[in-house]
């Protein structure tokens, strides 16, 4: 098991910035590809990004690319996404995953609770 605790989300103006965290505890948190996704009301959860087990490699939606980074500090049990240039329609809650096989949209075995995050206009 893997245990998953997102933090780091709330309100904020179009144009600025939230780092998100996410914890992880369990299993060995090196073992497994990390991922961000988000769910806005009214639609379906979509990938954000994604971070190989050995942080060697990222993907991205091509919605946030230029603006996010995902970036985990193995030492610490911790994947983050940093968010720059916020826009409205990136208020959605967020939600961490883990998995030990797949990469990028397809990681789904572990999830954390998610983080709301929601941009004014």
């Amino acid at each position: 098991q893997v245990q998953l605790v997102e933090s780091g989300g709330g309100l904020v103006q179009a144009g600025g910035s939230l780092r998100l965290s996410c914890a992880a505890s369990g299993r060995t948190f090196r073992n497994y590809h990390m991922g961000w996704f988000r769910q806005a009301p009214g639609k379906e959860r979509e990938f954000v990004a994604a971070v190989t087990r050995s942080g060697d490699s990222t993907r991205y939606a091509d919605s946030v690319k230029g603006r996010f980074t995902i970036s985990r500090d193995i030492a610490k049990n911790t994947v983050y996404l940093q968010m720059n240039s916020l826009k409205p329609e990136d208020t959605a809650v967020y939600f961490c995953a883990a998995d030990y096989v797949k990469m990028g949209p397809g990681i789904d075995d572990y999830w954390g609770q998610g983080t709301q995050v929601t941009v004014s206009s």
